[in-house]
């Protein structure tokens, strides 16, 4: 696969990042520091991400463009002021953020925590955090599904044990 790097002005700062599948993304050099420190000043090869698949890579790609483009994502306030995530973060993040499905949203956290993309890192498990808000331990168990290992008798000493 050739390399995104050339003479060519629009791409000589970019690298290229292949995912799982072996299909080829750009992001700019100095995105983040994972892939700064993936690179050496003269370095020409692309970096595999073995882990992170196309549709995951092209999600990622899409949130750090818009904010090179937009400048970089406000930082999130906590706790949450709502589980409606336009009310925690900019109309664009909670638009982006809210599209994903719950399964695509761990496959982003996985892969910008390995990628070390702490915007998005933050803004996914944001985005986890709000889906909790005001859910009962059974309705967690649901939206995740968890099975509960516990007997109803220890379930019930467990919660005697905690109260507040």
């Amino acid at each position: 696969m050739s390399s995104l790097k050339s003479a060519d002005n629009s791409t000589k700062n970019k690298v290229g990042l292949i995912s799982s599948e072996g299909d080829l993304k750009s992001i700019l050099k100095l995105q983040n520091i994972k892939v700064k420190s993936m690179l050496s000043d003269d370095d020409n090869d692309d970096i595999p991400l073995p882990n992170v698949n196309s549709d995951v890579l092209a999600a990622v790609m899409e949130f750090c463009n818009y904010h090179i483009q937009n400048g970089p994502m406000a930082e999130i306030t906590k706790p949450l002021k709502s589980v409606n995530m336009a009310e925690n973060v900019s109309e664009w993040d909670a638009l982006y953020i809210n599209k994903f499905t719950q399964d695509m949203l761990f496959k982003i956290i996985m892969a910008t925590n390995y990628m070390d993309i702490n915007p998005l890192l933050n803004l996914a498990c944001a985005k986890v955090a709000s889906m909790l808000i005001g859910k009962t331990p059974e309705e967690i168990r649901a939206i995740f599904n968890i099975t509960n290992e516990f007997t109803p008798e220890e379930e019930a000493q467990v919660r005697q044990e905690n109260k507040l």
